[in-house]
């Protein structure tokens, strides 16, 4: 295995899938590029292609592809993208392809010398398959880098954050930090929840609360910007 990468930076990850994780690290790259850093976005896999005039492009690559100072080609920014929306290593079999977990640090090696920050956008949740031996926490876990939670906000986010947390610390990983993101917008007692996450995650790992983001008319990353804390986003890209 390709030794650990030492870049800085940050690890993405979700408390489910279709949480926010890409919405969150473009405006995460968006700050970086705000202070005068040249910063790359990564997303090692991408599932689910979609054909737009005539290319076969990945919505989650483009976003970070587009938020990144970096000029970057999209298979700089994702080496692994599949047609099928799975999980990963079924639709790596679906197409007789294996996903290389070497190929994938040797390719964020590569972008951190480009780059003076890089934020890596995992796969779904925080523990996700690639191959027969290794998922993405073995994937974070190898690169080393500060690990930031978007808590998908609804029923059960509070045991969902919990337990990747947990999960996090197992892997001797540092949870720097987390972002809730409103997902059912009808969600009761919002407010206590986001008490609750807040005063266990940071009493237990130390994570620093960046701040909740509403559900926008404009997703874009300066509108999320808007929402988190700019104290926050400085803590975390400095350790």
């Amino acid at each position: 295995m390709t030794p650990s990468i030492e870049i800085r930076g940050c690890f993405v990850t979700g408390t489910d899938t279709e949480v926010g994780k890409t919405r969150t690290s473009a405006a995460l790259l968006r700050w970086c590029t705000d202070q005068g850093w040249r910063s790359a976005g990564f997303k090692p896999v991408a599932a689910g292609l979609e054909q737009v005039d005539g290319q076969w492009i990945n919505a989650d690559v483009q976003a970070l592809r587009q938020a990144s100072s970096v000029q970057l080609a999209d298979a700089q920014v994702c080496p692994f993208p599949f047609t099928a929306a799975c999980a990963p290593h079924i639709a790596a079999d679906l197409e007789g392809r294996r996903i290389a977990f070497d190929n994938l640090l040797s390719a964020a090696h590569a972008l951190s010398l480009q780059a003076d920050a890089l934020v890596v956008e995992g796969v779904g949740g925080f523990v996700v398959p690639l191959d027969d031996r290794h998922d993405t926490a073995d994937l974070a876990q190898a690169l080393g880098l500060p690990v930031v939670l978007v808590v998908g906000l609804r029923l059960g986010c509070i045991n969902h954050a919990l337990l990747t947390a947990e999960s996090v610390h197992a892997r001797g990983l540092r949870l720097a930090a987390w972002v809730g993101n409103t997902v059912d917008v009808a969600m009761p007692w919002v407010d206590a929840n986001l008490a609750t996450l807040r005063e266990r995650l940071w009493t237990r790992y130390g994570a620093v609360d960046l701040g909740h983001v509403p559900r926008l008319p404009d997703p874009s990353p300066l509108a999320l910007l808007a929402h988190l804390d700019p104290a926050g986003l400085r803590r975390l890209f400095d350790q």
